[in-house]
This record gives C-alpha cells, structure tokens and sequence, in this order.
C-alpha cells in the first residue's frame, strides 16, 4: 500500500503552524510521489474536534499519522486558559485576606481544570485517530512530536499507545528513514511502550540539514485552512532563517531541543520563501529562530538577509523576532529599522549584571544599552518589550535597584510610552541550567513529575523562591488591583516606591568576591611541588603516580584561586613537563641499550623516536 501522511495539528492558540509546513514541504521534496495532507485543529470549533478528525482519516485514509502538540505548561504573565494563572497563583499562596486566597484557589482550580482537560482531551484524539486509521490501514504508524513532546517526551511515553514513535526536537529526518524503512535507532526518538529513551537523549545535536525555500504552492493544495491565517492580515506568519542556539541560559530549553549549533539557511532561500507569501498578501512575518542574531558572528548573516529583503522589493512588510541586543551594530541598525522591524524583544531577564552572569545569559548590559542607542537613531520608534524574570537566582534587594536603574534608562532612550516592561516568573522547565540548580538547592526531588500541577508541585515549578519569593508575591498583588491592564509598569512602579532605584553605574559592575587567604590552605604549595615532581621520578610507575599527582593538582587549583599563584603554578608545571619527558626518553634509551648493546647511541634513539611519533610503523 502506498504511504499517505496525514498531519495533524494538535488544538493550539492560532499561531501559523510552520513546523508542520517545514516537515510536509521537505518530505515532498524528498518523495514527490508520496501523497500528503495538513489538518489544522487549531482552526477547528473545540464541539467539532472529534468529528472533524473522523472525517479527514475517513476521506484521507492515511497510513502514517504525524502528529504536532505544541503547548503543554500552562505558566504565562498574562489571561491563560482558564484565568490569569500568576495572578491566581500569587493570590492563593501569597494573599493576606482569606476571601483573596479563595478567589485564588477557585481560579487556580479552573486554571489546573483546564489543564489537565486539554492534556486527557489531546492523548484521547490521539489514540482517537490511531483507531479509526487501522480501519483502513492496520499496520497504520504514528509519530508525536513538536515543542510540548520535545520538553515532555520522558513523562509522556507511558501515556501513549504501544509503538507510538515520540519525536525529540526536528523531525525531517526521522521522517525520511521512517518512509525509506530504515533504523531510526540514531535519531532523536524512542518506541513507546517498546523501549525507554535514551539518557539525555534530548541534548544530542540534531542531524544538519539544508534548507531550501518551502513551496507554498504545493502546501496551498494539501492544506484546506490555509488561507484561515492570510484572511484578514492579522497574523504573523512564520518564516524560519536559522535553527540552533549556542547559549547557556539558565532556564531556557531552546538551547538543548534546537541544539548548540547555529546552522543559518540561505538568505537567497529564506527570501524567496517570503517572496510566495508576499504575493499572497502576507506583509506580517515572524523570524521563527530561538534568536534571530544568536551571536557576534551572526551579524554579518543577519546584514546580508535583510539586504537580500530590500533588494527583492519587499518594502512595505513589518517582521519581528526574538533578537539578542548585545548582537547589533549601527549599520544592522539601520537596516533593521528599513526592513520594517516594528516590534522589538529584550529579554535580558535582569537589569544586574551580576545576576545576568549567574543565570548564564551571556549579555554585556552596557553593551546592549549602547545598541538600544543605535536603533533609537536608526529611527526605530515602535514598542520595545523588555522581559524582566526576577528571584531566579540570588535576588537581593541591591539587585532590584539595578533593574529599575536599567528600566529607567532604557525608558529615557526609547521613551516611557514605548517601553513595556512584561513580568514573567519562570516556569521550571525541565532539562535546564534552572532544575539542575533546584535539585542541588534541595527544592525538587530528582524523581519528580514536571506536568504534575498538585498544588505542592506547582508553586516550585512556578520559580519564585524565598526569601525574596513573598515579597514579589505581596508587590505583584497590589499591581494586580491597581492597574491589571498595565501589571508591568505597575510592578516596576512599586518596587521603585518601596526599595528606591540605584545609580545605573551599579548595574554594569557585578561584586568581585574575595579569594579565600591563603593561610587556610590545608596543602602547601611547596609540598604540592614537591608531590608532584616526585610523582613523575621513574619512567615504570609514570602512569599511576601521574593520576594521583593530578588528582592532588586538581584539588589545590580549586582551592588556590588567587593570579600570582596560578602564574607560579604555570611555570612550574612547565618545568615538571619537560622533565618528565626527559626522564622518559633517557628510560627508554637506556632499556633499548640494554636490550641490544650491539646497536649505536644514535640508532637507539633514532628507534625511540620511531616509536614515539611513528606508531603506525611498529
């Protein structure tokens, strides 16, 4: 029987699915001949779900399922599913008044409702649509995957029905091994109910792929709502221009499901992509990567894209990203600002360079202010969203003084009106910097369940530790009541009134800690040179006495962390280097004279270099 994929696109907010679009347009290219089809549940009535799904298996008859779950965690600053779950959240656990705590734990209850719903509702079309597939084809395979799976793939295989394939992070070419009838042993997945995944199967690097530009020709005639998200205008469509993020930020997944390394699409490829759906209509695009300018070196890229825009002819679109402003330089700038950038991202996380540093982040805050200087003269006179996560790690009240110092400049730069602090309070994700520092913390266990939302579960998962944890709570509850339209320059507002706001220069200089004196040390530094150059005496006991020398440097390095000791240190071992390898090459000379006294000094030695440098010639 030939294949036939059915994609099916698990119930969503109406946010353009391009990861789907991204799979059938590049198994096309792979497989021409293999007929496909895009089902868009997102663009269903919630009372239709189960009787459109019927229909399109009934008419389509597929023998692959490919299913795409983007949102599982239900976290947001802002009105979720079933209420504002911050809010609710905040007023049950931090609220003073009990009829506040109660309204909070009725809102919370919907939140956790509506929660669980979608996640019974979305396994339950699942196993729906795998049982009404083996009426037409009984050895119908299915494949679940997309951004919830990639995070949750551990907790859901045991959810799933027997030879469910669960999919970690991009799925082309599991796809292609899958239709050709290969292992897909390799790939970033596992067999549910067959086999468990991998140890860290989802920090393994994705496979390379080129990337040409979709054919939305093709995707228009195997996908019936399409012209559901080009209508009326008001979405932004995505279009992708890199995949791969190669920073460490402490709470962010992004890193480990699209991998370290960067891997930039062709700017001829990606234009010509936005050039079909320019001529559909579509002058709203969204640059799908985890960030559009992921380092320094990316610039140059970036430039050569957005050139590639204007010299196309795409003058009148507008595009936004998530961008990383200590990536810019003025010319990008300007470009930025000519291309039609109408929404700028900055998710610094903290105005303190000291917590920057702790969470990982790898932002140079005088840096990015200097940026934000440039852009403002480029002309860049549209919103700028500034993300602020705060009591992620070591949250003091120094520290909040600092971010409302940073706040208040970049307000002074862009202009208040335009400037939009958004307060976010992490949800713990798991396979993260982030949980790695709560296990080590004592707050999680290592054996707990990351989409439990038991009350005892979620309020650690929603990441606001003590001491500095009631203090927000109490802050973000007054905002609450006093102006919920605007919550994040209310919070900022409060927290300027009840802690004050520091000089900006405080923000930039993060406290250096003092070494601990040297006086404590349990070793000496002579004993320990005395250890180690003994430790390398005699070439017979040189590996044993090497990895305990090591072991013993390893220790007293960690200890001793002061300039003058690691230059000492430096010199020392250089020293002790070359005398062992001294010592070595007079040991083996001397046992090859002993072994064949008939042969000269030179053609010993020349036969110990041999097998020094020419193993392959032994």
């Amino acid at each position: 029987m030939a294949d036939r994929i059915l994609y099916v696109r698990l119930p969503c907010n109406p946010i353009f699915p391009i990861g789907v679009v991204y799979l059938a347009d590049h198994v096309h290219k792979q497989f021409p001949a293999i007929e496909q089809q895009i089902f868009d549940l997102g663009t269903v009535p919630p009372l239709d779900y189960k009787p459109a799904l019927d229909r399109a298996i009934d008419q389509f008859q597929p023998t692959l399922l490919v299913f795409s779950w983007r949102d599982i965690q239900i976290y947001a600053p802002v009105g979720g599913r079933g209420g504002n779950p911050l809010q609710n959240s905040f007023e049950f656990y931090y609220g003073r008044n009990p009829l506040i705590r109660l309204r909070g734990a009725l809102g919370g209850f919907q939140v956790v409702s509506a929660y669980y719903t979608e996640l019974w509702r979305n396994l339950g079309l699942i196993k729906r649509a795998q049982k009404r597939a083996q009426r037409y084809c009984p050895e119908v395979r299915t494949v679940v995957g997309g951004g919830a799976v990639s995070v949750f793939y551990e907790q859901l295989g045991d959810k799933l029905a027997k030879g469910t394939i669960v999919s970690v992070g991009e799925g082309e070419t599991l796809l292609e091994k899958l239709l050709r009838g290969e292992s897909i042993a390799n790939e970033r997945c596992y067999v549910a109910g067959a086999e468990k995944p991998r140890s860290r199967l989802i920090h393994e690097q994705p496979t390379p792929l080129i990337k040409t530009a979709c054919n939305y020709d093709y995707i228009e005639s195997i996908w019936p709502a399409f012209g559901y998200y080009l209508a009326d205008g008001d979405f932004y469509i995505g279009v992708q221009t890199k995949r791969g993020c190669p920073h460490n930020c402490c709470y962010c997944v992004y890193t480990v499901v699209e991998g370290k390394q960067v891997r930039v699409n062709p700017a001829a490829e990606v234009v010509a992509e936005m050039r079909q759906l320019y001529d559909r209509g579509v002058r709203n695009f969204w640059f799908t990567d985890a960030q559009f300018i992921p380092a320094r070196r990316y610039i140059e890229d970036a430039k050569v894209l957005l050139r590639e825009i204007l010299a196309a002819g795409l003058t009148d679109i507008h595009w936004a990203a998530y961008i990383r402003a200590d990536n810019l330089d003025p010319e990008l700038a300007e470009l930025m600002v000519q291309t039609g950038m109408n929404y700028f991202e900055i998710g610094i996380t903290s105005g303190s360079q000291e917590l920057v540093r702790k969470m990982r982040m790898g932002y140079n805050l005088r840096t990015v202010l200097e940026n934000c200087r440039a852009l403002k003269a480029a002309g860049f006179n549209d919103l700028v969203s500034v993300n602020y996560s705060f009591n992620v790690i070591d949250e003091r009240e120094e520290t909040i003084r600092q971010t409302i110092a940073y706040h208040r400049e970049l307000e002074a730069i862009f202009g208040a009106d335009k400037v939009e602090p958004a307060i976010f309070f992490i949800g713990l994700q798991p396979h993260t910097h982030l949980e790695d520092y709560a296990f080590e913390q004592g707050v999680l266990k290592r054996d707990y369940n990351p989409m439990s939302m038991m009350p005892w579960t979620a309020k650690k998962l929603l990441w606001n530790p003590e001491p500095m944890g009631s203090f927000f709570g109490e802050v973000c509850l007054e905002a609450f009541q006093r102006n919920p339209y605007d919550f994040g320059r209310e919070v900022m507002q409060l927290l300027e009134n009840r802690l004050g706001r520091s000089p900006l220069a405080e923000a930039f200089t993060p406290p250096v800690p003092e070494s601990a004196p040297r006086s404590l040390a349990s070793v000496s530094y002579q004993s320990w040179v005395s250890a180690f150059l003994g430790s390398i005496r005699g070439w017979r006991s040189w590996g044993s006495e090497r990895c305990s020398a090591l072991t013993h440097a390893k220790a007293v390095w960690n200890y001793w962390t002061s300039a003058s000791f690691q230059r000492r240190l430096a010199q020392r071992l250089a020293i002790a280097s070359k005398r062992s390898i001294r010592i070595c090459i007079s040991s083996l000379i001397w046992c090859s004279r002993m072994q064949s006294p008939s042969k000269s000094c030179s053609s010993t030695a020349w036969a110990t270099r041999s097998r020094l440098h020419k193993p392959e010639e032994c």
